[in-house]
């Protein structure tokens, strides 16, 4: 079995819906178990928030035995006034990436100071 994760502490520019939703995006068969260890959560807060994603519509599931099956429905809207307009595909395509794209378009420390500079 599975302990629980390590805390995070400090703050962090994604929530936690978000973490979830794009662990789903990535795998939508992906066990509870499994988005709870890569978003560093309980399984218990990982059900509360799939429970949450699928009360307003962003996530539905169907399952078939002991396995779940997602569906995330892209174009629904962020609920921040300040997202306004935003889908969750927009979202989903900033956070959603192959691991190979990830580690192989992720900047040097050079290059991040380059675009700071280039202001």
């Amino acid at each position: 079995m599975v302990g629980v994760p390590e805390s995070h502490s400090g703050w962090t520019f994604v929530t936690n819906h978000a973490r979830v939703l794009a662990v789903i995006a990535d795998n939508p068969n992906v066990r509870i178990r499994d988005i709870a260890a890569h978003c560093r959560l309980t399984e218990r807060a990982v059900q509360r928030i799939i429970s949450d994603l699928e009360q307003d519509g962003y996530l539905s599931h169907t399952r078939d035995g002991r396995t779940n099956t997602y569906r995330i429905d892209p174009n629904k809207v962020l609920r921040h006034p300040a997202e306004a307009g935003l889908t969750v595909a927009s979202l989903l395509s900033l956070l959603v990436q192959d691991e190979t794209d990830r580690i192989a378009t992720q900047p040097g420390p050079q290059s991040l100071m380059d675009a700071g500079s280039a202001r």
